[in-house]
């Protein structure tokens, strides 16, 4: 009854009041700067009043002030709000003890820090184990932290909605090992564990050549990642390198999928997008980087999300200690991994700690966060993506135990998630998928002693520098720092001036080199590449750190060529013998297909791979990478409920970002029935 929910809730509000009281005493005992009586001492009683009112109007001031604070903080870059919040905690609780009717307390500044941090997340800790007794006063918390609300959001209907949580980098296999060993026993529990029912069915599939999250992403949220060669790629007429976590670049490659399918994405109807590279049409966008780069407004949420979550000012101090802890952590696991030695490995110092916090920690704060607000209120369809362990594998290695240890927080969101949805309105299905894995090898650069860019060069019989540079680490949270900070993703050679014999430009996407000659506004042929550096494609080819080049050719249209002297015409690719046979029978058609593409390089340059082991190369500073062909970076999950259709017939394999985005897409109408349109290419279909 309405009556009980209110003598509950003031149950509840006195009890943390009661414990933050007892909190301030002891810290008022412990700490020499933080006073709660006169000079001349006061009663026990008296110092207790104080500690009462001062622990009641820091409450307040928390509950009132901050989440305006925050709101009018959304001008700072949200990374810095972050590191604001301990600052303007402490500053709450300096008010607090200002306007105390004894006019007793007092604390220095330093020390006003640490009590309200303390104060905040004892309160916190107290009203969280006493919500969770009370499935109504869960649900409030849950409501709390909770994205922009609709002030008039229609009534639910009663059909399922649908969630679906993108475990950035998460291959097939790392899935199914870690739920072996236990470490998600969430997972586990989905898939039948320890004798009981199977609530969800797992599924592999097989990613484009570009095997990589804005490829991956834009092809399942968008229906289409035609023209997306890899990471990054540079376009002649545009004379730019386009980079897929860039926000301008992100944007544009939004804008040629709605025009390619004429279709707004996977959610058009009552949609939310959270983490994203790109909108997938949803109305509610929070952390989407392809509308970053545009200023804020109505139709411009980026950045809404931050304030969902750090409007709480518990949440923000947990977020803020568990930020400057994994900064802790990783700093000694790096150390740990030099002292030990241990190959393969890459530097992991300068600014990397900070952005190895904020995915694993501040974004997956708030991502969590904003998916348990739309489930509370009801939305269709959710996709979310937590980019954490994605990079942590680029930097400890897919196999790692700092990999495994974000495996197991990332089960706990899934749990978390899950508990949100028993109180949302409507039903939910939650599905997990993911956008690509990750396959381990050291780089080759440490291997050979030069960079790909190096070879380029030798090969064309320019100089090559004695100290080979280093390609820095193009991943999806060094992107989201940047949005956050409201930096441009910058890269070296955005825009090049067509000299009469430029230099080629070499990109780098994981194991997946590109090659392109500025002053030739085509694709160049085989024959005029030979023409030009008659020793470049030969260099390139016999290198025992390459697997296979693919090129145009005036004869055959296409070709791809490998050690000693292999040339094969991409119709005549499916054989067994070849550079291609080791990367399986699905290599020689996303070979042809990005040979299709218009902005493909002049050559492409896949890097060697062993079967056995499952190594590969990378062009970049990763230790575990994916953009190639080779291993586990081309075998994601998708992991259903029984619920909905299969994803594919029992002997079908899913092939492609854009085969995954069908299936997706038939959920939802199974769901919603004639609420989600058909696609363009549905409605020829049918």
């Amino acid at each position: 009854m309405r009556w009980r929910r209110v003598v509950s809730q003031v149950g509840r509000s006195v009890t943390v009041w009661a414990v933050s009281t007892v909190t301030m005493l002891v810290l008022a005992g412990i700490l020499p700067d933080f006073q709660l009586q006169s000079a001349d001492g006061d009663s026990a009683t008296r110092i207790a009043v104080t500690a009462a009112l001062g622990a009641g109007a820091f409450g307040v001031l928390s509950a009132v002030v901050w989440p305006l604070l925050v709101r009018l903080l959304l001008l700072v870059p949200a990374l810095v709000l972050g590191l604001l919040v301990f600052f303007l905690n402490g500053s709450l609780l300096l008010v607090a003890l200002r306007i105390n009717p004894s006019g007793q307390s007092e604390a220095a500044p330093e020390t006003a820090v640490i009590v309200a941090a303390v104060m905040s997340a004892v309160a916190s800790a107290t009203g969280g184990a006493l919500a969770v007794r009370d499935d109504d006063a869960y649900r409030r918390r849950l409501s709390r932290l909770a994205t922009r609300r609709r002030r008039s959001h229609p009534p639910c209907p009663a059909t399922p909605g649908t969630v679906f949580l993108q475990l950035d980098g998460v291959g097939h296999d790392v899935l199914t090992a870690a739920v072996a060993k236990g470490l998600m026993p969430t997972v586990a529990g989905w898939l039948g564990a320890a004798e009981q029912q199977p609530t969800h069915r797992l599924t592999p599939w097989r990613t484009d050549w570009s095997s990589q999250t804005g490829a991956s992403q834009l092809g399942i949220l968008h229906g289409s990642n035609f023209d997306v060669p890899a990471f990054r790629w540079y376009e002649k007429e545009h004379r730019e390198v386009m980079v897929c976590n860039r926000p301008t670049s992100a944007a544009e490659l939004q804008r040629r999928a709605i025009e390619r399918t004429a279709d707004g994405g996977l959610l058009t109807l009552d949609g939310a997008s959270r983490g994203n590279l790109f909108s997938g049409g949803a109305d509610e966008q929070a952390l989407v980087l392809s509308i970053a780069a545009r200023r804020r407004g109505r139709e411009n949420r980026s950045r809404a999300g931050y304030f969902a979550y750090f409007s709480d000012p518990a949440n923000a101090v947990r977020t803020a200690l568990s930020f400057f802890a994994e900064v802790a952590r990783e700093i000694g696991q790096s150390a740990t991994a030099r002292l030990r030695r241990q190959r393969p490995r890459v530097r992991r110092g300068g600014l990397y700690p900070f952005v190895r916090a904020f995915a694993t920690v501040v974004e997956r704060d708030v991502v969590v966060a904003a998916v348990m607000g739309d489930l509370l209120v009801g939305r269709s369809a959710v996709y979310a993506d937590l980019v954490a362990y994605d990079e942590v594998a680029h930097h400890s290695g897919p196999h790692s135990r700092d990999a495994e240890k974000v495996l197991q927080r990332l089960d706990r969101a899934l749990a978390l998630i899950e508990k949100a949805a028993e109180h949302a309105p409507r039903q939910y299905r939650i599905v997990v998928l993911s956008d690509h894995g990750q396959s381990p090898g050291e780089t080759f650069h440490t291997r050979y002693g030069l960079s790909l860019g190096d070879l380029v060069r030798a090969g064309c019989g320019l100089h090559v520098p004695r100290r080979a540079e280093h390609t820095h680490s193009g991943t999806e949270a060094r992107a989201a720092v940047r949005a956050a900070l409201r930096r441009p993703v910058e890269e070296r050679g955005e825009r090049h001036r067509p000299t009469r014999r430029s230099e080629p430009i070499v990109l780098a996407s994981g194991n997946l080199g590109l090659v392109s000659f500025p002053d030739v506004p085509h694709r160049m042929t085989k024959e005029e590449l030979d023409a030009r550096h008659p020793a470049l494609l030969t260099t390139l080819a016999n290198h025992p750190g390459i697997g296979f080049l693919l090129v145009r050719s005036e004869e055959h249209g296409g070709v791809v060529l490998g050690a000693y002297g292999a040339e094969i015409p991409l119709d005549r690719l499916d054989g067994p013998a070849g550079p291609l046979a080791v990367f399986g029978a699905g290599a020689a058609d996303a070979v042809r297909r990005t040979h299709s593409f218009p902005h493909t390089a002049d050559i492409m340059v896949n890097s060697w791979y062993d079967p056995e082991s499952g190594e590969v190369l990378a062009f970049e500073e990763q230790i575990g990478s994916h953009g190639g062909l080779g291993g586990a970076q081309g075998r994601p999950f998708l992991l259903s409920p029984v619920c909905v259709s299969e994803p594919v017939g029992e002997r079908e394999e899913l092939v492609g970002a854009e085969a995954v985005h069908r299936v997706l897409r038939r959920w939802l109408r199974e769901a919603d029935g004639p609420q989600v349109p058909l696609s363009a290419e549905e409605e020829r279909a049918a």
